[in-house]
């Protein structure tokens, strides 16, 4: 006969984990609550619930280098069993504080060029994840433009300086430019008064149009980018759906939520 200790039949409690969430958006951005609740409910749908087996810490940068590094700092302080981040300007200031925490990023255009990750097949190192879109989709852009608007002939890039996909982007753009007898210039939207006087300044000038591209900042401000080209009569494409939900005239680019499933 043999004498069990007490309660040792007892089924042990699951371990916690824990997941550090990062954005270069705001916590409060409608986007930014959609792609959370996507990742949430997947998670859920896979056994995970939040406060029973999982715990997760979230920061969101709003779109400030500063606060974003500050945050990738302290993400990995709490020495998580992985991170999930959406925005190539997240991913570069986690791989500047870990090479051990592992990271999944999601929402980043051209990881192999930015260094990210070594191969596509093969990423290497701590991070992997999904690209948003290949470089030349940036191309499409400025098609679609002047499909919709053929008398467009100056085409202001709207980008963000602070992320790295901002030159891929321009330059694909810029290169598509000639063949459609197109002259593009660029306006930068770290500062929405400037922003502002840089596209009342565009706008001046006949046959223009926008094209936003893919940058924390351009979601960020994206209200106000949709109110300027609307107040300028200027044809506009954004790289996300979003905008044009909320007023924008056309959009070409992956589903983002998606990704955070």
């Amino acid at each position: 006969m043999v004498a069990w200790p007490l309660g040792a039949s007892a089924q042990q409690p699951e371990r916690m984990r824990r997941i550090g969430m990062l954005t270069g958006l705001a916590g409060d951005d409608a986007e930014t609550k959609a792609r959370t609740a996507a990742f949430l409910e997947e998670l859920q749908k896979l056994g995970w619930t939040e406060g029973r087996n999982v715990r997760i810490d979230t920061r969101a940068g709003a779109g400030n280098p500063a606060t974003i590094r500050k945050y990738a700092a302290e993400l990995v302080a709490l020495e998580p069993d992985v991170i999930v981040v959406s925005g190539a300007t997240p991913v570069a200031r986690l791989l500047e504080v870990t090479h051990t925490v592992p990271i999944v990023f999601t929402i980043v255009v051209d990881p192999m060029g930015a260094g990210f990750i070594e191969k596509l097949s093969r990423p290497g190192g701590n991070a992997t994840g999904f690209m948003m879109f290949d470089y030349s989709l940036s191309g499409k852009w400025l098609e679609l433009l002047k499909q919709v608007a053929p008398s467009v002939t100056q085409v202001a890039v709207l980008r963000d300086t602070s992320s790295s996909a901002g030159v891929g982007q321009f330059a694909v753009i810029q290169a598509t430019a000639p063949a459609l007898g197109v002259e593009v210039s660029t306006i930068n939207v770290g500062d929405t008064r400037q922003m502002d006087r840089a596209v009342a300044a565009f706008a001046s000038e006949p046959n223009g149009g926008l094209i936003v591209t893919a940058a924390p900042l351009t979601v960020v401000h994206r209200d106000l980018i949709v109110s300027l080209a609307a107040r300028y009569k200027l044809p506009a494409v954004y790289f996300d759906r979003t905008p044009v939900a909320g007023g924008g005239l056309i959009s070409y680019g992956p589903d983002l939520v998606a990704q955070l499933r």
